[in-house]
């Protein structure tokens, strides 16, 4: 049913032709539940805990790509780093300091988001709009860690007016980013949208799309 419902609104979006990919995002959910989810296609999910996808990761190994969604602290770098499809929750430099430093030490290369606080809410993490192309300037030539977007949560409101521009945002920042030509550098994924606004996100150019309890039920605390 999801799957048919991303197909509708890329068409209502005039995007038959993209893709969207998804993270079902399995935060509180058991290792019974992932397993099951894979017969029915689920190929990436997302964590908010390092903790939580790091136990999960022991258990399914190379079975699923993970994502790291959630707030990333410097000092819990070295339990994931190696563990990660993506990380979609890069916002300074102390991060991006220690993701470069632990993955060279690996020798490995990690793939990043930077995450933009369009709305800039208080209870959320990431960079001011104004703040993103110097951030992405002064991280461009870290050898071990490789931006490969952009990442943003929209609020939780019933507004979509104000749901859709933020979208809209992230996008034009997206577009000026890549209009410049960084050497080197592929914005492959705008990460926006969740189970209350997918569509929304995808009809402002959304091609990731991080969804929980559309899938799985609401959380187990």
């Amino acid at each position: 049913m999801l799957n048919e419902e991303i197909e509708k609104t890329l068409i209502k979006a005039g995007r038959s032709d993209d893709l969207v990919n998804l993270v079902a995002v399995t935060k509180t959910k058991g290792i019974d539940i992932i397993k099951e989810s894979l017969k029915f296609g689920v190929t990436d999910i997302g964590e908010n805990r390092v903790q939580e996808l790091s136990d999960k990761y022991d258990e399914l190994g190379k079975d699923v790509n993970f994502h790291m969604i959630g707030h990333l602290q410097t000092n819990k770098v070295r339990n994931l780093i190696g563990k990660t499809k993506l990380i979609h929750s890069l916002d300074r430099m102390s991060l991006a300091q220690e993701l470069n430093k632990r993955s060279k030490m690996l020798n490995i290369t990690t793939d990043v988001l930077l995450q933009v606080n369009i709305a800039e809410e208080k209870s959320k993490h990431g960079l001011k709009s104004d703040e993103v192309l110097q951030f992405l300037e002064d991280i461009l030539d870290f050898q071990n860690i490789r931006i490969k977007g952009l990442m943003t949560m929209a609020p939780l409101t019933e507004d979509q007016v104000l749901v859709r521009n933020v979208f809209r945002s992230l996008f034009k920042i997206k577009e000026d980013i890549v209009n410049r030509n960084y050497k080197g550098l592929n914005m492959a994924y705008l990460s926006m949208g969740m189970t209350n606004d997918y569509k929304l996100a995808i009809e402002e150019g959304s091609n990731m799309i991080r969804i929980g309890s559309f899938i799985f039920g609401e959380r187990n605390y």
